[in-house]
């Protein structure tokens, strides 16, 4: 339904980049890719729960299925899928490759890290590395035959990656010899490939301290010769593989460089001291990875929820004779929690699909213009949909195990799994509150905030749809009304829009005078303003709906559900948006008065 009518795949195919294109096809390979996810990839997330992964010798041992599910994705050729046709790539837009990755992420998110950071790592090779480095390394990872991994963080440098302190000394063949120790590296050694690519952030001698003197190196786990095949291991190795509240299945590693030598083999990218400006080139794409990671799970623990309430009886549902007992989704408070996380879900993906839609508008639209406003678009979107996705993910995996009640709390249920997963979701690739701080800090004052206006005006371009689509909410509350079934999505949206341009008001306002009133009230800033902007396409969607309804279309009856869960989270979850204006008003006052030892 998304595909056809909010973010249109026959808006894309008109694009000259994907003319070749059709929406029959690409819903032919996304059915395709769906049956090996539910097949081949789901039945291994339990097992990778259950099994994690260990250290043997200098080798990591993934859970039972791992490698052969990984294998099947690759030989298929599902991992090329999104990727540039030069290396490989099958051509398909960034929306089709986004719709992948929920599978992924709903079938095994703990495997799913292996193709996702592969992902990052040929964004930055491709845009930054040298013609020699990408036909070298880009074929081989575009077809899932080597993995790629990210090697920022370090034990004292974790999100402040400028205090990093691994080495890299340039040699007289132009390579550099790289030493230190990086954590939290997922898959960054496994079984499944002959090849990992690391790209590993570094810095040389004399470069300047901070984040301005961080270069970025390829360093591959086996060096590769002039023919392409492969050569001598290279001096990186793992020490130890981490024990996790979640994704336990996924290899997180603690990695050394050059600890037998004097340094691993490592290659630059591009120029010295530019690496961290190449990373923020891929973390568009990493971040909203990241948010559909939340999503993906969020749809998986939804689907399990309703398949228990329509299975498991208990006591009597209002109306129902005594007798046999009901099942608990005739319950009132079962259906609310039911709705409330479809809802969740369904904003979720409609934000996700939306920014992935206007990445590729961004990258292959004719007129310069249209690019540059979809780029803008998914700036500001970006900080949004990764930390809604993921926030909201906690919540909806969270009902998910209230829905099986006491069965819920056990682990053999499997309903506790998805919490467990979706904890880090919110924690990595940049914290939620460090997006909260490049919303207020970086993507408001874009364009001296023309591009905040622009998104505003947008949403007021919705509204002004829903109006003309039938009865206003004055008309509903004046003549009492009920007939409207878009009303409600209007009248909430109206009233929403209002509020995030009053602490909108407040934070520019504020922020301009005093910089830490804007970051202490960044966060439930940043709630407020994701609410709004899932809203206004969930309100894309009961108009979406509402048309299908009308014209008799084929997909009718899925509007019918669509309609009813946009009209749901309009009235049910939206009006949170007014919540959150004191404490973004409430500012830095409060969590500055106490001091360190009285907190």
């Amino acid at each position: 339904f998304v595909l056809d009518r909010i973010t249109p795949i026959a808006g894309l195919t008109a694009l000259d980049a994907y003319q070749a294109l059709d929406t029959e096809s690409v819903g032919g390979v996304l059915e395709e890719f769906g049956r090996l996810m539910g097949e081949v990839w789901a039945p291994t997330n339990a097992v990778g729960d259950a099994e994690g992964s260990r250290v043997e010798g200098d080798e990591v041992v993934t859970a039972t299925g791992f490698k052969e599910a990984y294998q099947a994705y690759v030989d298929a050729g599902w991992a090329s899928v999104p990727f540039n046709e030069a290396y490989g790539g099958g051509g398909f837009p960034w929306l089709v490759g986004i719709v992948q990755q929920e599978m992924l992420n709903s079938a095994n998110m703990a495997l799913a890290m292996a193709p996702l950071l592969t992902h990052g790592a040929i964004d930055a090779i491709a845009h930054h590395g040298s013609e020699e480095q990408k036909e070298v390394y880009l074929t081989k990872m575009v077809s899932g035959e080597w993995t790629g991994s990210m090697n920022l963080t370090e034990p004292d440098a974790g999100s402040d990656v400028g205090a990093l302190r691994t080495k890299a000394v340039r040699q007289d063949d132009g390579t550099y010899r790289i030493t230190g120790q990086k954590i939290f590296i997922t898959f960054g050694e496994h079984g499944f490939t002959d090849n990992i690519v690391h790209l590993v952030l570094a810095r040389t001698p004399d470069a300047p301290a901070g984040t301005k003197g961080i270069s970025c190196f390829i360093v591959p786990k086996y060096l590769v010769n002039d023919d392409g095949s492969l050569g001598e291991r290279n001096d990186v190795h793992i020490v130890s593989v981490e024990h996790k509240m979640g994704i336990k299945g996924s290899p997180t590693c603690v990695l050394a460089y050059g600890d037998g030598s004097d340094g691993a083999v490592g290659y630059l990218i591009g120029e010295e001291n530019a690496g961290m400006r190449y990373m923020f080139t891929m973390m568009n794409n990493a971040r909203l990875g990241v948010g559909v990671e939340g999503l993906g799970l969020a749809e998986r623990s939804y689907q399990k929820a309703v398949a228990y309430a329509r299975e498991r009886k208990q006591g009597y549902a209002p109306g129902a004779a005594r007798g046999e007992k009901s099942f608990i989704i005739e319950h009132p408070d079962v259906r609310r929690q039911l709705l409330t996380m479809r809802a969740y879900v369904e904003s979720m993906r409609l934000l996700a699909y939306k920014t992935a839609e206007q990445i590729d508008v961004a990258r292959h639209h004719a007129d310069e213009a249209e690019r540059t406003a979809a780029q803008e678009l998914v700036d500001i979107l970006i900080p949004l949909v990764k930390s809604y996705c993921t926030d909201y993910a906690e919540t909806v995996t969270s009902i998910g195990i209230q829905v099986h009640g006491g069965m819920g709390f056990i682990e053999e249920t499997g309903a506790a799994q998805f919490y467990r997963d979706t904890k880090i979701t919110q924690i990595y690739e940049g914290t939620n509150g460090i997006q909260a701080m490049d919303l207020v800090g970086r993507k408001l004052p874009m364009r001296a905030g023309g591009v905040y206006q622009d998104t505003v005006a947008r949403i007021r371009a919705t509204i002004d749809q829903l109006a003309a689509a039938g009865l206003t909410a004055r008309d509903v509350f004046e003549a009492g009304a009920a007939g409207d079934e878009l009303a409600p999505i209007h009248r909430e949206l109206t009233a929403a829009v209002a509020t995030l341009e009053d602490a909108t008001g407040w934070i520019l306002s504020e922020g301009l005078a005093d910089p830490v009133q804007a970051l202490s009230a960044a966060s439930p800033y940043q709630r407020l303003f994701s609410l709004v902007a899932a809203g206004w396409l969930m309100a894309q969607q009961g108009l979406a709906a509402k048309a299908a309804i009308d014209e008799g279309a084929a997909d009718a009856d899925v509007a019918q559900v669509k309609l009813v869960t946009a009209r749901f989270f309009a009235e049910h979850l939206l009006p949170a948006v007014h919540g959150l204006v004191q404490p973004v008003k409430a500012g830095k006052a409060d969590l500055f008065a106490l001091t360190a030892d009285q907190l």
